[in-house]
């Protein structure tokens, strides 16, 4: 086992907890450094290693969450239990459209789209969005400002939202938030909708890639993904903890001047490249 190889798990663990929860897109960001940095395995399992070590970062909201997320607490009073059981209903609504269409498009997805011209295309043009949508609700107070205020509706178009995640590049809690946000929700509850709705669609992509792939992982594989899942575990806590804090005091305009600049780079070398590629 390669102690540089080891090094390469613990940056893409890394890049996966800084990157999942913020919305810059953890898929795009983990395709440009593996083209950087090459982890010495087999296209197949890189494939699905990008997709399972998600794990780790679901596991992060669970813990943070789980008060919240656990309808079986004994200390939640009975209206406080259905609370709970109606917002996984919501959950579970808004999953349905990326669950359905994930299925249906995944090998195409794969085979045609995961690659660095569409993940630059991807992150300028939402990294815009941000910045138009947070003009437009500039001095505008959000109608949904609280998660119990979400209607089923609302839920249903936030998931349908999601399915735009699933071009690469795109981010699944950047299409989210900004479907929440242009639907009346606030950037606390739309953050916080977008974790939670990372529950369900993370675990059945990750469950998906794995049975795809099979079961006959190697010894050196088994490691590789359990390191990659704790280290997105640890930097995924200080992440969400960083946005939940950056949204109380900030907009998102941010994230969308990173991703333009971050989009323009990678056209610039995806271009590059491929002229060098020719030559």
């Amino acid at each position: 086992m390669n102690i540089i190889e080891i090094l390469k798990v613990i940056v893409l663990g890394m890049v996966e907890g800084f990157t999942e929860w913020l919305p810059i897109s953890s898929t795009g960001h983990l395709i440009l450094i593996d083209n950087l940095i090459r982890l010495n395995v087999t296209p197949e399992f890189m494939e699905m290693f990008r997709v399972v070590i998600q794990l780790g970062a679901i596991l992060a909201v669970v813990v943070m969450y789980f008060p919240r997320l656990n309808p079986f607490d004994p200390r939640k009073s009975r209206g406080q239990r259905a609370a709970t059981w109606t917002l996984w209903s919501k959950i579970v609504v808004a999953c349905l459209p990326a669950a359905v269409l994930g299925l249906l498009l995944d090998d195409w997805l794969d085979a045609h789209l995961y690659n660095g011209f569409v993940v630059a295309l991807m992150l300028i043009l939402y990294g815009v969005f941000f910045i138009l949508i947070e003009n437009r609700n500039r001095g505008v107070q959000p109608v949904i400002d609280r998660q119990r205020k979400l209607s089923y509706h609302t839920a249903l178009y936030i998931g349908m939202f999601q399915v735009l995640a699933l071009i690469p590049g795109t981010s699944r809690s950047g299409a989210t938030i900004i479907g929440a946000m242009l639907l009346g929700c606030s950037r606390t509850v739309a953050a916080e909708f977008s974790f939670f709705l990372g529950i369900p669609v993370m675990f059945g992509a990750s469950l998906l890639k794995i049975v795809k792939f099979g079961f006959h992982f190697t010894g050196t594989e088994l490691f590789y993904l359990v390191l990659g899942m704790a280290v997105s575990f640890f930097v995924s806590v200080y992440s969400i903890r960083f946005l939940m804090s950056w949204v109380k005091k900030n907009d998102f305009k941010f994230f969308g001047y990173y991703r333009i600049v971050l989009g323009v780079i990678v056209l610039l070398w995806y271009v590059i490249s491929a002229a060098l590629g020719k030559a």
